[in-house]
């Protein structure tokens, strides 16, 4: 008798090849390029370090293309450690095969392996990014991932002058991967970065690092996007340019309401894109760019302050040592008041030609507590966690088990998904409680491979509840494979009678990362239309690596249009 697996491969195959070809032949150009994972010597704060780096740049080559481009993007692994990227942000319709989670939706590209990644833009405009996505490795493996609009098509917003990608990152003076293996083996907290960097630059506040700043050099009366994005493993971040106001026009690649801020927060994940209006005359002084972590919870955080310089063209001959040096003023680093505040402005345009298509009607209800909780410490080990435990992060409960013999799109697609995963992920808290209140006694999470399934065009409301179990922190929870509405937020605990009659589903932002309040929740609408196997997990890397994370399986819909196509011939093998 032939396989279903083989069988559901063969009639899918051949209703969509067509459609395939026309899809990708009609959306717009084809653009190629070739990524090859590197070693690099790089020397940072007087230290220098063997990194992994793509075309042996740090931070990585930008990705340019425009809305309705197929992207074909041939990654080469030149080095021992397994690699896989991911396009983050970037919707896949269609082609999970290319989205990019090691053992999600694929098994990583081995030494000596290529894999090209081939999807296109489908509706989708502005600042997103790309990074690996397999252990750590994302700390040196990322840059921009830049979609233009379509020819002839204009901005909302005034025409910059230019466009400069700014990109946040985290510098490690020891391998970060040595970094993720120990605190996993011990149980215990990550040690802390040594640096925050702009677009790879530590910059002169930290020991000898003057020479490796940043500078953003600007003429005066002059309108500049800058494309912001933060890289960082685990800090959000506060920004600001000194004596310098920044217009906020998009957020995830999706356009806002404008509004005027002079510190922006920014969360593992997002992107920000601000418009900056320079100065009408060159004006004598230094002009810092500062980020710092905002952190509201337990652990080691990398509390140090990265600068780069705002740099005007000038005419003058004075000297810049001679100016004086002028810095933004940056909120507490626990101002959760102030990241509340800033989320709660970030409206989408909901124009005629950008409408807003959050669903009205819900077809699944989900309530997904977040946070730290322990695992046992093994017998015969001594463990570093909160009282000889092991740290671990879950959804509901359940700290996510990652697959290592195989990829769950692989399986699900094929039907193997016996004693891959299972299909039972609880839609709310099997043991409800105080969330926000005082911690319960058992800080003990289950773990597991499950799953939420999802038929074709559901909708969907899932509302994400932070949790005190081992103190109240910040989660930027991202989406893969769909953007989703922000339509609530609030602090302590969900009211399910109250909270809903204040969502807002006039003109809520949309996302793919969103910030969960430390001690609070936020509510987010989406309508499954993308057919596969989706992550959805904390984008603050350590919280990531201990579970907090689970995935939704999105059935195939009657059209051939609505269906995944097989998995493509150069897919990896684990």
């Amino acid at each position: 008798m032939l396989n279903m697996g083989v069988l559901r491969y063969v009639l899918v195959a051949c209703l969509i090849a067509i459609s395939n070809h026309v899809n990708v032949a009609s959306a717009g150009i084809t653009r190629r390029y070739k990524f090859d994972i590197q070693l690099k010597n790089v020397t940072r704060l007087c230290k220098t370090r063997s990194i992994l780096t793509v075309n042996g740049k740090f931070p990585g080559p930008r990705v340019i293309a425009r809305e309705g481009d197929n992207l074909l993007i041939k990654v080469v692994n030149h080095v021992s450690t397994n690699i896989s990227i991911h396009w983050h942000g970037i919707r896949q319709l269609r082609s999970g095969w290319a989205d990019g989670p090691a053992y999600i939706t694929q098994c990583p590209i081995r030494t000596g392996q290529s894999y090209v990644y081939n999807f296109t833009v489908t509706g989708q405009r502005g600042t997103l990014w790309w990074h690996a996505h397999i252990t750590w490795v994302r700390a040196t493996v990322y840059g921009p991932l830049i979609i233009l609009p379509k020819l002839h098509d204009s901005y909302p917003f005034p025409k910059p002058y230019k466009q400069i990608p700014i990109i946040f990152g985290e510098w490690f003076n020891v391998d970060p991967q040595a970094v993720i293996q120990q605190a996993l083996q011990t149980g215990g907290g990550p040690n802390a970065s040594d640096a925050h960097t702009i677009n790879g630059l530590p910059g002169p506040l930290y020991n000898c690092s003057a020479k490796d700043t940043y500078k953003l050099k600007v003429k005066p009366g002059k309108t500049y996007l800058l494309r912001l994005i933060n890289a960082a493993l685990n800090d959000q971040l506060f920004f600001g340019i000194a004596n310098h106001t920044l217009t906020v026009v998009e957020a995830d690649a999706s356009y806002v309401k404008p509004f005027k801020t002079n510190v922006l927060v920014i969360g593992p994940g997002q992107t920000t894109n601000v418009l900056l209006k320079t100065k009408h005359v060159s004006p004598n002084a230094t002009f810092f760019m500062l980020a710092r972590t905002y952190f509201v919870g337990q652990g080691t955080i990398d509390n140090t302050t990265v600068a780069g310089i705002l740099e005007y063209e000038r005419k003058a001959s004075n000297s810049p040592k001679t100016r004086p040096v002028l810095k933004p003023a940056l909120p507490a680093i626990n101002a959760t008041g102030f990241v509340a505040n800033f989320s709660n402005m970030f409206r989408s345009l909901a124009s005629s030609k950008f409408p807003v298509d959050v669903p009205k009607t819900v077809d699944r209800k989900f309530f997904f507590t977040v946070g730290l909780g322990t695992n046992p410490c093994p017998k015969n080990q001594t463990c570093q966690g909160p009282n000889g435990t092991k740290f671990a992060a879950s959804i509901n409960n359940v700290s996510f088990v990652l697959p290592n013999t195989t990829s769950l799109l692989r399986s699900y697609f094929f039907g193997k998904s016996n004693r891959v995963f299972t299909t039972d992920f609880p839609s709310s808290p099997i043991f409800p409680f105080n969330y926000t209140g005082m911690p319960p006694n058992n800080t003990m999470v289950a773990r597991g491979t499950k799953v939420v399934v999802l038929k074709y065009n559901t909708t969907v409301e899932l509302v994400f509840q932070d949790t005190s179990i081992l103190g109240a922190e910040s989660h930027p929870l991202h989406l893969h494979g769909f953007n989703f509405y922000v339509v609530g937020q609030g602090f302590g605990n969900f009211d399910p009678t109250r909270d809903p009659k204040r969502f807002n589903l006039l003109d809520p932002v949309e996302r793919n990362t969103a910030l969960v309040p430390a001690g609070g929740w936020i509510a987010v609408r989406f309508r499954a239309d993308n057919p596969g196997v989706w992550l959805m997990h904390c984008h603050i890397e350590i919280h990531l690596s201990w579970g907090l994370t689970m995935a939704w399986v999105v059935l195939d819909g009657d059209l051939p249009n609505q269906k995944l196509p097989p998995p493509p011939s150069d897919f990896p093998k684990c």
